[in-house]
């Protein structure tokens, strides 16, 4: 049975980053005793990797990856599966001065067709010139790669039978680091190239003082996909540049046993766990009094969260559960981040916890964008109130305004656009074969497609600008529909998904796409009657209900709810109400919301 990594190095003098390089921050940290550890799904370590490890392996990888015939900076595509491989060969490409392209599983697609479609477009984009992948993906990546020019693709054991011909040229300070793809929450996904000086930049923001205020000892632990910013660049790179050991298991695993994260935070006394919102939502709902009774989580300091709005309520849910085991509600670290700006912008101050704005709902805030806070007379009843979790302050030397749709700057508690300056902003993005120009403003805005307002300096986020419903000057935040919907019982967490569309005839309507379970048409024209009845608690608009079957809904490559593309699937059909008959539209339900 193998053996763990320490959490610390005795002999090795901690920086938290302060490299010039990813290759440099891993050439230090091979030099302590710190490392990854890979878990299965049921909990047993299956590979320890010390830092010393890894680099031996990546530079014996990267002088294979010179067999190639490969040019200084082409990209290599890789499936990025939690595991050894996926870690070794990125680093590899670091010392061989190619840039590597993680690439999604096909965790989230129905059939192995649109996958492949997937990958052959991000790889026509990010114009690699190798892909490698698991002998199970291989196949796919074959097929995806079909219509390309790749040099090569194979597992990692065909790449080891290869020569080990090539040099070893770091990727340096003034190089690109990786290509990072968007997970396509609104549209498709984009391809950013994130640079070696965004992501330093980045990490040591992050880790800072001003950040997480990362020390010495501190564990990770962590089931976040490795293609996503917050898995890739908050879980695995940023622990790997300050000397810190990670524990890995798959996004797989978790969604079968959510409880698994919590079991190994105990187990190897983890300090920093991110998560978005929905993660801690399943280990709540999972929960049983056996097992919060043998947790102790009472080493965990920085429970991140972000990815998506993030819902009060659930973590005031995870706090309640888990206080037994030790959770201190302090933990919770509430963060703003994209991967256009490497990862994190702004984060709340370590050991502080969440804290919530209320602000008026009404005319106000639904027409004019103004945050009002409540005052001390005013009914907090939720009906007339809105409450908000604030995201934290910006990092150092990063900056963040909000601005009208015109780019005007906006003041404190006016709803707009949120925008980011600083040196973890991307340069531009990947777009086959010329680069995109790049999208920021010449004095080096970047307009995130975020909505939120200021507090007192602090970011709040309410939602995405292309996701807003406006019906008739008014605006509509999909989430309190979809949260007012998985409030009935029968509907679950992640069922349900509103947008707008325009009807010639009707003009603009809300729809609400649910998810449903329920065999009989009289169940289901009962779960309607509940949705409705949550719904006129909401808003005062017309809401269209469609009830489509499990799994109807389109995810991000992250796990993320779509509204653009089940709003797609809506229009061109492939959604349909449960009850509409063959050949009909899909059925319409109004409800008055």
């Amino acid at each position: 049975m193998p053996v763990g990594v320490p959490s610390s190095n005795p002999g090795l003098p901690f920086r938290a980053g302060g490299f010039a390089s990813l290759a440099e921050g891993l050439d230090y940290a091979a030099r302590g005793e710190t490392g990854f550890c890979f878990f299965g799904p049921r909990g047993t370590l299956e590979t320890a990797l010390c830092y010393a490890e890894l680099r031996e392996r990546a530079l014996d990888l990267a002088a294979r990856l010179g067999s190639l015939g490969l040019e200084r900076g082409e990209r290599v595509a890789l499936v990025a599966e939690t595991d050894p491989d996926f870690v070794s060969l990125f680093f590899a490409c670091q010392y061989a001065g190619l840039v590597p392209v993680p690439l999604p599983l096909p965790i989230n697609f129905a059939g192995h067709a649109p996958y492949v479609a997937r990958l052959a477009a991000v790889l026509r984009t990010a114009r690699a010139r190798a892909a490698f992948g698991s002998p199970e993906l291989v196949p796919l990546l074959r097929q995806a790669a079909a219509s390309t020019r790749l040099a090569f693709v194979g597992t990692v054991a065909e790449l080891e039978a290869l020569p080990a011909e090539g040099p070893i040229a770091p990727l340096g300070g003034d190089e690109a680091c990786y290509i990072q793809f968007s997970s396509g929450s609104t549209q498709a996904p984009k391809g950013i190239l994130v640079t070696q000086r965004a992501l330093m930049a980045n990490i040591d923001a992050n880790a800072g003082q001003g950040g997480l205020a990362i020390r010495a000892g501190d564990r990770c632990v962590s089931w976040l996909p490795l293609y996503h910013d917050m898995g890739l660049v908050g879980c695995c790179l940023t622990p790997a540049l300050v000397q810190g050991s990670v524990d890995f298991f798959a996004s797989t695993s978790f969604a079968r046993r959510p409880l698994l994260w919590l079991k190994l935070i105990a187990e190897q006394g983890g300090t920093i766990a991110f998560s978005p919102t929905f993660g801690y939502q399943l280990c709540a709902k999972r929960a049983a009094a056996a097992d919060v009774a043998g947790l102790d989580l009472r080493s965990w300091r920085v429970a991140g969260v972000g990815a998506e709005v993030i819902r009060p309520s659930v973590l005031e849910a995870f706090a309640e559960t888990f206080a037994g085991a030790g959770f201190d509600r302090r933990a919770f670290l509430p963060s703003f981040g994209l991967a256009e700006a490497t990862l994190a912008v702004t984060l709340t101050p370590p050991g502080t916890g969440y804290a919530l704005d209320t602000v008026e709902r009404g005319p106000a805030f639904d027409r004019m964008g103004l945050a009002l806070a409540v005052t001390d007379e005013l009914d907090r009843d939720e009906k007339a109130t809105r409450s908000f979790v604030v995201c934290g302050v910006p990092l150092p030397d990063h900056e963040v305004e909000i601005r009208d749709k015109h780019g005007r700057k906006r003041p404190e508690r006016c709803v707009g656009r949120i925008h980011v300056r600083g040196p973890s902003v991307m340069r531009g993005y990947v777009g086959g074969d010329a680069e995109i120009p790049s999208p920021l403003t010449p004095d080096g805005w970047l307009d995130t497609g975020d909505l939120g307002y200021l507090v007192a300096g602090s970011l709040v986020v309410t939602g995405r600008s292309k996701d807003l419903i406006i019906v008739n000057g008014r605006n509509i935040w999909p989430q309190d529909l979809e949260w007012a919907a998985e409030g009935v019982e029968g509907v679950r967490t992640g069922d349900a998904a509103a947008f707008a569309v325009s009807d010639p005839d009707r003009g603009e309507r809300v729809v609400l796409v649910v998810e449903c379970r329920l065999p009989s048409r009289e169940r289901r024209a009962e779960l309607r009657r509940a949705v409705q009845a949550a719904l006129q608690e909401t808003s005062g608009v017309e809401v269209e209900v469609v009830l489509v079957p499990p799994r109807s809904l389109a995810l991000t490559t992250s796990g993320k709810l779509s509204r653009a593309a089940t709003q797609a699937a809506y229009l061109d059909g492939s959604l349909r109400d449960l009850d509409a008959a063959d050949g009909d539209e899909a059925l319409p339900v109004l409800a008055m919301a």
